[in-house]
């Protein structure tokens, strides 16, 4: 039943995604994905829809309208000047060098292998996973989750350190 639906709602799902997707700001393909998550929630809750076909239309405007109103929300962060920008002067020196010394120090912190891990993707050669892999003696496989893990650890030793500069977002 389930395969039939989605089989019968893909090409209205396709177009009606095409054309509401530029006037919302957002890729045909990601509404297309919001709405079938919208459909198995609806499937796995209520069952389908009476009208499959106006409960499609009506899901995909109103994916296009949260989209709108997600994008005119949002707000860039405000950033910080790199300390290899135009900005040489003594002040921007001293504070990308002591944010530098922080890293480092927090990275060397780090409990088992994540000061390796790290050390090797914050390295100037910017290594491949499968060279950090090699190098750490473990699978390429489990490297983004020991990453995941160790960016958590390193998060939690800098937040002390890192001070919140006002609304975000």
């Amino acid at each position: 039943m389930t395969d039939d639906l989605v089989a019968a709602l893909r090409p209205l799902l396709l177009a009606e995604a095409s054309a509401e997707a530029h006037a919302s700001g957002t890729e045909p393909g990601d509404l297309e994905q919001a709405v079938w998550l919208r459909l198995l929630e609806l499937l796995d809750s209520d069952g389908p829809p009476v009208d499959p076909q106006s409960w499609l239309r009506r899901a995909v405007r109103s994916e296009a309208r949260r989209s709108r109103r997600t994008t005119r929300r949002e707000q860039p962060y405000e950033t910080e000047p790199a300390a290899d920008t135009d900005r040489h002067d003594p002040e921007h020196m001293a504070l990308a060098a002591a944010r530098g010394r922080a890293l480092r120090e927090a990275v060397r912190r780090l409990p088992g292998r994540c000061p390796r891990l790290m050390e090797a993707l914050l390295s100037p050669n910017d290594l491949t996973y499968r060279e950090i892999a090699g190098e750490l003696g473990i699978s390429q496989g489990s490297l983004g989750p020991e990453r995941s893990r160790c960016l958590g650890c390193l998060r939690r030793l800098l937040t002390p350190e890192v001070a919140a500069r006002g609304v975000r977002g």
